[in-house]
């Protein structure tokens, strides 16, 4: 897993193995052990190539694509959930572990958001208004 993800994320952001060495402060040969699934790196190396490729620590250690579609790691803060089916009605299930993350229960009020150009959004009601509210203060209305 930390092998495979370190060299994904070093051919994503088009990076040798000296350059990942010298932004942690280790050498080149340190990065290929890692890269190679010999060595791993101690808990401080491995925040600093988290904070370098902008993922989070739990993401670069465990992070599996099987079980995400084949895709790679999302940044620090996006999140894959997986795949929903709309029903005949339009409704959607929020897959459980985003209904966990969000804090999201049976009864709760969202706001589902469009743009024709990137898609739906769904925002937490509470938030939405607050927004809306925030912005017309910022107005003057």
């Amino acid at each position: 897993m930390f092998s495979d993800n370190l060299t994904q994320l070093r051919k994503l952001k088009r990076m040798t193995q000296e350059d990942i060495a010298e932004a942690v402060g280790v050498s080149r040969q340190a990065v290929a052990k890692w890269e190679a699934g010999e060595t791993l790196p101690d808990l401080d190396k491995c925040r600093k190539l988290a904070d370098l490729f902008e993922v989070t620590l739990d993401d670069l250690a465990n992070y599996e694509p099987k079980e995400n579609m084949g895709l790679g790691l999302p940044p620090k803060g996006k999140h894959l959930f997986g795949l929903v089916t709309v029903g005949d009605k339009g409704q959607i299930v929020i897959p459980a572990k985003a209904r966990k993350l969000f804090n999201i229960s049976a009864g709760d009020q969202l706001v589902i958001l469009g743009d024709e150009s990137q898609g739906l959004a769904i925002v937490r009601s509470e938030e939405f208004l607050a927004l809306a509210d925030a912005a017309s203060k910022m107005l003057g209305k």
